[in-house]
């Protein structure tokens, strides 16, 4: 009769053996509630995909951080956004021991990034200037 009192005592969790009696919860954890749910979404991400027409101005990524690093006529700041008109590219390059990925706007649809500038010259943009009007005469 002691040997099954000894087992009964070890197996039931409110026996004095170790550790002692054991309480439980009788409800459940709350937590606090300040902060919680109350500040809206940011709306982070990308908003002008490969291939989409963008004007000067148009934001192309909203981000924290550089997830995606500035290229050719785009923003050097967080969001990234267009300086030229022209279609949004998106490239990887190497970088240390991984890749960093790259946003940039180029003037002609098919051209890629980064622009091999040997072989192809490099890309000018002049936003304010009309260079197909005849030149006005110099005032003497």
């Amino acid at each position: 009769m002691s040997f099954l009192r000894c087992i009964d005592r070890v197996t039931s969790p409110f026996s004095n053996f170790g550790l002692g009696a054991v309480r439980t919860a009788t409800k459940r954890a709350g937590g606090t509630i300040a902060n919680h749910g109350s500040s809206p979404g940011k709306r982070l991400g990308v908003k002008k995909f490969s291939d989409q027409y963008v004007i000067p101005g148009n934001i192309i990524v909203r981000q924290r951080g550089t997830v995606f690093h500035p290229a050719a006529n785009a923003s050097r700041d967080h969001t990234i956004f267009a300086l030229i008109p022209g279609y949004v590219r998106f490239y990887k390059q190497k970088y240390m021991n991984g890749e960093r990925k790259y946003v940039g706007v180029v003037r002609v649809r098919g051209e890629t990034l980064p622009r091999d500038e040997m072989e192809r010259g490099r890309d000018r943009y002049f936003g304010l200037k009309n260079l197909n009007a005849p030149l006005a005469d110099a005032a003497v």
